[in-house]
């Protein structure tokens, strides 16, 4: 049954990917899915681009909300295409290696069902993503248990309370609260939440802070950061409620994650299953408890908890084994300090004999005799152990261990009861574990979509370097520092540092400057960077950034000492390297041709205008885009000889080097050929050969040409000529605007050209206006500018000097349109000034 529905349409756009990927999530979100997100958000990208990018279709997407589940279609009007089939001899469509059939492959990986649907003028492709069934967690009641099996807490139990509204800023703050985080309310009240809370934030693995905050009901463990900058782990239960107003906010109780039975909600037991018969005992259950956390990290922590208990010990680990069963990984911990948690890695061979590997039970009467044989436990005072481990169908998973601060504490019998637990469990966390590395797999596959698509959204190096710092902090480490590399012989530059904590970037940045860089190793993969011990401390990574077969930079992430990086995070971070180094290259190619064009483009335009006697002149040159195409706009104003200048504007067809080299030979053919004492025609004539002299290479020029002699009456002879340019404008001072040239053929389209030159007295208070076409042709919709609106502007500027005229001329022309110019504008004016009573 649908109850309720969301759609939207996208335009043919690269854009609109991202567009229908934030509409489905942001969808899908609002209806509570947060579960399934990732999977759909991924193959809405697919299909949408499958639409608007290869079928170059508007694409409609349509969300369908169920009781159990959600339904996407995806639309588009390119029916004719069908599902591609198998033939002999041929791969299937799901296959990786081939751009075609991709979305189907992830549909067919990642949904529930789906499928192709076809109608005479729309192809539409659905999938259906079912919500995963979870207990509900409700009141309960316990049976009657032993005093010694009883939860340990506290002598004062404290539970922070804290309340936060809509905002998501802390708006109360309770005693207990300010005893265990050591905050005083009035420094809390007011702040985010999440300034607060180190939230676990592996993509894929959980619900962030601010969905959790939306949810009516939460409950699980995080960190909140202490006022002595230590992070504080904590079981939280957050209830969202509604003030008399309509107000909502949030209720939340914190206690210390080991005291987590406080807060911690039962499943409640059906009556159908309280008057049944008992069933036996489940050998996990009876060491795990029930019921057992859903999740991998609740799950080993129970496991070393119950380890720790069943034999008395003074602490307790597991590991967990990487795939190729070469390390081991910390997992879970108690009774070891903070140093020792978190993904450190030990070797599982960590000796010749038996006792040294991690594949056998051991027992170790005495450390102090065996130096290194538990690396984990070295420095730790624990002076017995005993390490049994994880096997599922023969492989090796994982190890448990517990050790005691006494010698000869454990013997075999003790080996062999904790074998027979970590026999119980082996299955259950490898299953956990996995469960793990599906939605982390899957939550790095949309990161990676988002992180692309930012990163192809820039082609600008600083702002690159910042997405790339913002896309590893917090989501993979805890801060980043990007070092870049010029080129071959330069040593690596800090160009951009980034923390969690904003405070402390500054602090971060000095240490960093004052450790030598690391070296630009070629090497794929993330390497330690030991240097950063003792300045930074914690554990440091450094992943390179290869782009084209050069080491262009290198990625820096780094956590705080009690913590260490996951493979799945290192792994993932290479990933995001790769496609970072990539975008940063572009960057700054596209920064260096952005410079070589606008250095071209300035040598393409004369250094300065001269003074000339008794007349006011202004040029004004605008180029359009974003700097990275030579334009064909171009204009000069130079002297001829005594009494005599010369000025042109002119516009090459094109863009790009074949019309930076037109333009190049018109403005420096016209001096030389007007400084040779020809008149107008002839210099045009001669330009036009020598333009069609290029050949291929040709483009045809229009250009405006015209001599200026000062008279001593004050006003200005001058002789034009218009070859295929829009006309000159002269402004009287009444107010009349009349051409002040005939137009004629343009350059470099015909070899035998008969130009004439016209003569145009300009008097005192007379303007000449010139412009490109950039100006006329000014486009708004269906309307533009063109040469009668020209024309009216210019009938406003009476009375004005030309600097004044040029810049009215450019203010017009701008506000005609909302859009940025998409073509150069020259403006050129020339006015006689006015004399005045008395000169």
């Amino acid at each position: 049954m649908i109850t309720a529905r969301a759609a939207a349409s996208f335009d043919p756009l690269g854009r609109s990917v991202a567009a229908a990927r934030a509409f489905v999530r942001d969808t899908l979100q609002g209806w509570g899915f947060a579960d399934i997100v990732d999977d759909a958000v991924v193959l809405t990208s697919e299909l949408v681009t499958n639409a608007v990018v290869h079928a170059g279709t508007r694409a409609e997407v349509l969300c369908l909300r169920a009781e159990d589940g959600v339904r996407v279609e995806v639309a588009d009007r390119y029916p004719e295409r069908e599902l591609p089939l198998r033939h002999p001899g041929e791969r299937p469509y799901a296959d990786p290696d081939r751009e075609s059939g991709r979305g189907l492959m992830l549909c067919a990986a990642l949904a529930t069902r789906w499928g192709v649907e076809y109608t005479a003028t729309h192809k539409h492709v659905w999938f259906r993503i079912d919500l995963p069934d979870r207990p509900v967690g409700t009141r309960s009641a316990g049976p009657v248990v032993p005093d010694r099996l009883l939860p340990l807490a506290d002598s004062r139990v404290r539970v922070a309370v804290l309340q936060v509204d809509a905002g998501d800023c802390v708006s109360a703050w309770n005693e207990d609260a300010e005893h265990v985080f050591g905050y005083a309310a009035e420094k809390v009240v007011g702040r985010p939440l999440a300034e607060l809370a180190a939230w676990p934030q592996t993509p894929g693995t959980g619900t962030g802070i601010a969905e959790a905050l939306r949810l009516s009901r939460w409950e699980g463990s995080y960190g909140i950061r202490g006022a002595d900058g230590r992070v504080i782990p904590v079981y939280a239960s957050h209830l969202r409620v509604r003030d008399a107003h309509g107000e909502p906010s949030i209720v939340c109780l914190l206690v210390h994650d080991d005291e987590r039975a406080l807060l911690q909600t039962p499943v409640r037991v059906p009556v159908s299953d309280q008057l049944s018969e008992p069933r036996p005992a489940d050998p996990f259950e009876v060491f795990i408890g029930s019921p057992a956390p859903d999740d991998l990290d609740g799950l080993l922590q129970r496991t070393v908890e119950r380890a720790r208990d069943m034999l008395e010990a003074d602490a307790a680990f597991l590991l967990l084994a990487t795939d190729d069963e070469t390390e081991l990984e910390v997992r879970a911990t108690t009774g070891l300090p903070s140093t020792r948690q978190r993904f450190a890695r030990v070797p599982v061979e960590a000796g010749t004999n038996r006792y040294g590997s991690a594949r056998m039970p051991a027992v170790h009467d005495d450390l102090a005799a065996v130096p290194g044989a538990v690396p984990l436990l070295e420095s730790t005072g624990m002076r017995s152990v005993v390490t049994v481990p994880l096997k599922v169908e023969g492989r090796l998973t994982g190890s448990l261990g517990v050790a005691a601060e006494v010698p000869g504490r454990y013997s075999n019998e003790e080996a062999l009861r904790l074998q027979f637990a970590a026999d119980r469990i082996a299955l259950a966390v490898e299953s956990a574990r996995l469960g793990e590395l599906e939605r982390l797999r899957r939550g790095s596959l949309s990161f990676l979509v988002e992180a692309s698509d930012l990163l192809a959204g820039t082609l600008d190096r600083d702002q690159t370097l910042a997405l790339m710092a913002q896309m590893t902090v917090p989501t993979l480490a805890t801060w980043c520092a990007v070092y870049t590399i010029a080129d071959q012989s330069s040593d690596p530059f800090l160009s951009y540092v980034l923390h969690e904590d904003e405070e402390r970037i500054d602090g971060l940045k000095e240490l960093l400057s004052r450790v030598s860089p690391p070296e630009p190793v070629r090497g794929a993969g993330a390497r330690p960077w030991h240097e950063t011990a003792l300045a930074v401390g914690g554990e440091t990574v450094i992943l390179p950034l290869l782009a084209r077969n050069r080491v262009i930079g290198l990625l820096t992430l780094g956590k705080p000492s009690e913590e260490h990086f996951r493979q799945e995070i290192l792994e993932l971070a290479e990933d995001l390297s790769r496609r970072a180094a990539l975008a940063l290259d572009n960057a700054r190619l596209y920064s260096e041709r952005t410079a070589i064009s606008r250095s071209l483009q300035r040598s393409l335009l004369p250094p300065g205008s001269p003074a000339i006697p008794g007349m006011e002149v202004e040029v004004i040159y605008r180029a359009a885009g974003e700097g990275n195409e030579v334009g064909g706009d171009f204009y000069d104003v130079f002297p001829i000889r005594d009494g005599a200048y010369g000025f042109a504007i002119g516009d090459v067809c094109g863009t790009g080097p074949e019309a930076a080299a037109v333009t190049g030979l018109a403005r420096h053919a016209l001096r030389l050929l007007a400084r040779e004492g020809l008149g107008g025609p002839a210099v045009l004539e001669r330009l036009n050969a020598a333009i069609l002299d290029e050949g291929a290479r040709s483009r045809f020029l229009t250009l405006l040409y015209g001599e200026l002699h000062p008279q001593p009456d004050g006003s200005a002879l001058m002789k034009v000529v218009c070859a295929g340019h829009p006309l000159p404008l002269r402004l009287r001072p009444n107010g009349e605007v009349v051409p002040a040239a005939d137009p004629q053929p343009l350059l470099g389209v015909i070899e035998d050209l008969d130009l004439y030159e016209q003569t145009v007295t300009l008097d005192a208070g007379d303007v000449l206006l010139c412009v490109t076409d950039g100006v006329t042709e000014r486009r708004e919709g269906t309307r533009m500018l063109g040469d009668d609106g020209l024309a009216e502007v210019l009938t406003t500027c009476t009375g004005l000097t030309a600097g004044a005229v040029a810049a009215r001329v450019l203010r017009a022309v701008e506000r005609f349109a909302a859009e940025p110019a998409s073509d150069d504008m020259a403006i050129l004016a020339l006015r006689v000034p006015q004399q005045r009573e008395g000169d």
